[in-house]
């Protein structure tokens, strides 16, 4: 996914693999997003988001009401991600 967008926040992915976000920051979900390149894939919530580094990390900034990204694992291993109003999934490369 190259681009997400929400009620209050957008979030794009840039070609060179670096994240951009703008819009509203009530939660830092406009301006929270990950420095640095190596970014594959982007997903947003409704106040936050969630990307997926190129050695299967995930990072997660924004709001976070519903332990969005505190219960987020911090193993690599992630192929795809997604996000709900207030939760994240992501796919692991062995299937799980």
């Amino acid at each position: 996914r190259r681009d997400c967008l929400r009620q209050s926040h957008s979030v794009a992915l840039r070609s060179d693999g670096t994240v951009v976000t703008w819009g509203g920051n009530m939660f830092l979900q406009g301006m929270g997003a990950p420095i640095g390149d190596g970014f594959v894939e982007i997903a947003c919530g409704q106040s936050h988001s969630v990307a997926l580094r190129d050695d299967g990390r995930v990072v997660a900034w924004g709001y976070n009401n519903s332990n969005q990204f505190d219960d987020a694992p911090t193993c690599a291993g992630f192929v795809a991600i997604a996000c709900g109003y207030c939760h994240n999934v992501g796919l692991r490369n062995d299937g799980t």
